[in-house]
């Protein structure tokens, strides 16, 4: 459970993002005026949260909360605002879109992979809503096999397109819901990507990375190679992760103004360097090298993270809550 947070706090900017339509960052490629029409009517359940992937984890976000802490204050109003926006109706419009051309890519990875979260925290619950999402959930899955069956190559950037952050999520969706066609798929991919990869060595951070390209990718490995096997593969990945050349990636990084939208992604980023450090502790057998600078750079970014999550502008709030649950509460655990 959250300690040191009040869901309540959580719960009602989530809420309150889910329903608030601008500003908006629209980001459609138009081939008509026809098509000039508000983000409202083109995508009826993800329009809120400035941009429709923001609004699908922070959908994602109140269905976890409310699964978890089921009397937070403003949950009535919660499940309400989810009974207006996760429609049957309005599924069937979103999944139009994406099963035709404009579709194809929009979205992808990142917006797709929180879908699926979406997803498997509604059927894993049980949540009314699973139903309703369903039919777009189908088309996602279709399209998201044939793009992860035919890329060659990853994209290993600090922001949206990063291909592990994405397929980590996705692979542990498709595990917590028993899909092991997705999730087979997403394993092969990361063996495909990642396992040959050795000495890392690109420049981090970037001026407005929110994942780290390194460590992202050390999380998906754990996932899909685990005990003694992802322990020699990290080894040969950063063998030199205790050196001065990665204090960049142990230390968290300041944040000058975190008001501005762009420099609020470093607050992200000291939230999932926080998640993937604590995974890569514990995955690191008993006495390991790497174990204490893990957990020390684990609580480091937290606290970093934490500090600056509320009240810098609809910039940072309309996403970093996500990020900070995520931390706390993981996705799927039934408790």
């Amino acid at each position: 459970m959250m300690a040191d947070v009040n869901p309540e706090r959580l719960l009602a900017l989530a809420v309150a993002n889910l329903q608030r339509d601008y500003p908006v960052h629209w980001t459609h490629v138009i081939s008509s005026e026809a098509e000039l029409v508000p983000q409202r009517v083109r995508h009826p359940v993800f329009a809120g949260s400035f941009d429709w992937h923001s609004c699908v984890h922070q959908t994602w976000l109140v269905t976890r909360l409310l699964r978890l802490y089921p009397q937070v204050e403003g949950a009535a109003q919660a499940r309400a605002v989810l009974d207006r926006l996760i429609t049957a109706e309005g599924c069937a419009v979103e999944a139009e879109f994406f099963a035709g051309d404009a579709g194809r890519h929009w979205e992808r990875p990142y917006g797709w992979a929180w879908l699926f979260v979406l997803d498997a925290e509604l059927r894993v619950g049980e949540l009314p809503w699973a139903e309703a999402l369903r039919p777009l959930t189908a088309v996602l899955r279709r399209r998201w096999l044939d793009w992860i069956r035919a890329a060659r190559l990853p994209i290993r950037v600090g922001t949206h397109t990063n291909s592990a952050f994405s397929t980590g999520l996705v692979l542990d969706a498709a595990r917590a819901t028993g899909d092991t066609e997705l999730a087979e798929a997403c394993a092969e991919a990361a063996l495909r990507w990642f396992a040959a990869d050795r000495d890392y060595g690109a420049y981090e951070p970037d001026a407005f990375d929110f994942f780290s390209p390194a460590l992202v990718e050390a999380d998906l490995m754990n996932r899909v190679l685990g005990g003694a096997e992802f322990t020699a593969w990290l080894e040969a990945f950063l063998p030199d992760l205790a050196g001065p050349r990665w204090q960049a990636l142990r230390e968290p990084v300041p944040v000058a103004d975190p008001t501005d939208p762009y420099e609020s992604h470093l607050i992200g980023l000291a939230l999932t360097r926080s998640w993937c450090w604590r995974s890569l502790g514990a995955a690191l057998p008993a006495g390991h090298r790497f174990a204490p600078l893990a957990a020390s750079a684990a609580e480091t970014h937290r606290a970093a993270g934490w500090d600056l999550v509320f009240g810098n502008g609809y910039g940072a709030d309309h996403w970093l809550g996500t990020f900070a649950a995520y931390l706390e509460i993981g996705a799927y655990s039934a408790e």
